[in-house]
Order: C-alpha cells, then structure tokens, then sequence
C-alpha cells in the first residue's frame, strides 16, 4: 500500500524535526516535504500535492488561515489538518470555515496526532478532545457556513495596521511604531475596512482574530 504523504507547515524547525521523527517512525506515513510559512507552501505546492498537510496557524508572511482556501483552490483532495497551541474556538471556528479538515493541539499526545491524521483521511471532521467537548449547535452552525472571502488581498502594511488596531492602539501610536503620518495610517485603515466589507473598530478585532493576527482572550 502506498503511504500517506504528509507536508509539514510550520515556522518552528523543532517542531517540524520532531513531527517527522513521529511520522516518519508509521510504515503508511512519509513525510515529503515540511516549509517555514504559508508562502513557501503555496510554491511547494505548484509542484506536488500531497495527501495532507499539517499547518500551523501562526506563521509569518502568510498565516495558517488565511493559507488554507489558497491551498485548497491548488490541491482540491488534499486534507488540511491545523496543528496549533491555539486552543480558542474561534481559531477552530475560523480554521474549519476556511476549509481545514480538522483542527489538533501541539499540546496532544504522538497518538493522538495519529489518530487525527486518519480521521482526516478517512474523510471525517477532527476536533482535538479538549475543543471537542465544549462545541456547541451555534459552533456547529457557524462551521458550516463558509469564510467571506476578501474581494482584494490586504498588503504587508494593511496587515500592520490592521495588527496593531486590533491591538488597541490608536492612529497616532500605530504611527510612531511604523514610522508612518497619522494621516497614512488613516488611509490604510480606510483601505483595510473598504477590502474587508467590515464597518466598525469592534468588527475589525473580531476579523483580526479569526484570521489569527491576534490571539483571542482565553
């Protein structure tokens, strides 16, 4: 039987050394490929499409979530497993609309990461226990409806400002920190909250979490 072929995604070389020794140790799992950010797994993705992927939600020049519709539109079979520290649910609310198969904890044991790499691959949903437990009809409802696709990609610096306001800081701090005019700030912001639909401050901390720009209060 041809084994499974995995692709790691994760910016933590540790944690990628240690995730290949666990899958590399399984006769039907081979690791073929494992990459720093969402970028480069988009590139290695234009030559091969694995059978899965484990991604990470925070990694740097594109996260894990905003990674997974662009991944999916490349490579339609593959599974997407999320391996995070994140244990918020609106990190696994906001993975599995944007397509994810499943969502596990770093925290979890080598088994249980084997066991969510084949109820992936078995085509059903995974949920790491300690998620599992606390989901709810609304949560349920809320992962089947799809995640509002952003008509135009928000550049490097819209994701600064759009980082350090959900933060809480104000135009003139956010600023100071880029070394930018308050009225630039201003201009960004207005850009972000035009490509994103979204009309108020409160909307706009609520977006920054789902796609993992900040990490929600536990």
């Amino acid at each position: 039987m041809k084994p499974c072929q995995i692709v790691l995604a994760d910016d933590h070389v540790l944690i990628r050394r240690g995730l290949k020794k666990i899958i590399d140790g399984q006769p039907l799992l081979q690791v073929i490929g494992d990459v720093g950010d969402g970028v480069e797994l988009l590139d290695f993705l234009h030559g091969k499409c694995p059978d899965i992927i484990l991604l990470d939600i925070s990694m740097p020049k594109l996260r894990g979530i905003e990674a997974i519709p662009k991944v999916k539109k490349l490579c339609p079979q593959v599974k997407i497993l999320v391996l995070t520290m994140h244990s918020s649910k609106d990190f696994l609310v906001s993975a599995i609309r944007a397509g994810a198969d499943g969502y596990a904890l770093k925290e979890d044991s080598d088994a249980e990461l084997l066991i969510a790499i084949q109820k992936c691959m078995d085509g059903e949903r995974y949920i790491a226990p300690a998620l599992a437990a606390g989901i709810s009809p609304h949560d349920l409802a809320l992962m089947s409806l799809p995640m509002r696709i952003v008509h135009e990609e928000l550049t490097v610096r819209e994701k600064q400002v759009l980082t350090l306001v959900a933060e809480g800081h104000k135009s003139k701090d956010i600023a100071r920190l880029l070394s930018i005019s308050i009225r630039t700030v201003e201009h960004h912001r207005a850009n972000i909250m035009k490509k994103t639909e979204i009309k108020s401050t409160a909307d706009l901390i609520k977006y920054a979490m789902q796609k993992g720009y900040i990490v929600p209060p536990q």
